[in-house]
């Protein structure tokens, strides 16, 4: 009896860390509603994400925005009289007012049909979306992952380093979730200043390629406690040392099950997901069967 008490034990704690998976939303849920933007996050929080996963940019006026690009896309937003917008409205080249003016809601993007438009849907401020997670206890309860949007080759698209950090803290400070917050970057420059400003906020490293080094040392050289590489170079190796190390991976973006599936069996700390409803059916399937004790064997002398 006492074996199979044990044995019981350890799928539940296995099952313990399996709910442990940090699932987060990449820009809110952009495989069904249109990317970063509130009816996105809305979703993303109604389906249970743990993360809201988001961009940054910052507006003529310094209002912090939430968008993936420092251009206005053409595939994703309309003018205020509904028509296609041309290439090149950088975003630091609009006040807010003027920004707010544009639908990027109403489109389906080309490379996720089956989303739902949301017509009327203007570019949220990180503020309005602090905000709208606010409103529910499943948003009082959820953790942010804010990209800033940053390119050393490009200082024209934002403001520098230090005065972006600053901007972003302003408004995670005045909603008083510094503790839910990671900061990400691929542009380790923000995540050193942040450090810097503020001791409390977790960072996060990301990766597109292999760098040259161990990843291990990127993440201490920033103090990161992430690691977030693509996910389609990332190893069980990598996995197994980054986690031996106390170190989290939280890979992007998956939104295959079959991979989904091996990087969890690989001990990943968390995915980030355009189609985080599945990625949570697929955590809490494996879960369940986890728990599901094991009925004795006709030899099983554990009595």
């Amino acid at each position: 009896m006492y074996l199979l008490l044990m044995f019981f034990m350890s799928c539940v704690q296995t099952a313990l860390a399996v709910n442990a998976l940090e699932i987060q939303g990449h820009r809110g849920a952009r495989w069904v509603r249109p990317e970063n933007t509130l009816p996105a996050f809305q979703y993303a929080l109604e389906v249970g994400v743990d993360t809201l996963e988001m961009d940054t940019v910052v507006t003529k006026d310094d209002r912090v925005v939430v968008a993936h690009d420092p251009y206005l896309n053409p595939q994703i937003c309309l003018d205020k009289n509904g028509r296609r917008i041309k290439d090149g409205i950088l975003i630091r080249s609009l006040s807010l007012a003027e920004l707010k003016t544009y639908d990027c809601g109403a489109l389906v993007h080309p490379r996720f049909r089956q989303q739902t438009p949301v017509p009327k849907t203007a570019i949220p401020t990180l503020d309005e979306v602090f905000a709208l997670a606010a409103k529910s206890s499943a948003g009082r309860r959820v953790r942010f992952n804010i990209e800033t949007k940053i390119e050393l080759e490009h200082p024209e698209y934002t403001p520098d380093p230090d005065r972006f950090v600053d901007l972003v803290l302003k408004v995670i400070r005045q909603h008083g979730v510094v503790e839910r917050v990671t900061l990400q970057s691929f542009d380790y420059r923000t995540l050193k200043v942040a450090r810097r400003r503020e001791p409390k906020l977790n960072l996060s490293v990301l990766m597109d390629k292999r760098p040259k080094v161990p990843l291990a040392d990127v993440a201490r050289e920033y103090d990161a406690t992430v690691v977030s590489p693509r996910y389609d170079w990332l190893t069980e190796k990598d996995v197994r040392e980054l986690r031996a190390l106390g170190l989290r991976v939280i890979p992007w973006t998956v939104n295959d099950p079959i991979e989904a599936r091996k990087l969890i069996g690989w001990g990943v700390a968390g995915l980030i997901t355009d189609n985080p409803a599945e990625m949570i059916r697929l955590a809490r399937v494996r879960d369940e069967s986890l728990v599901r004790p094991r009925k004795p064997e006709s030899g099983d002398r554990s009595h």
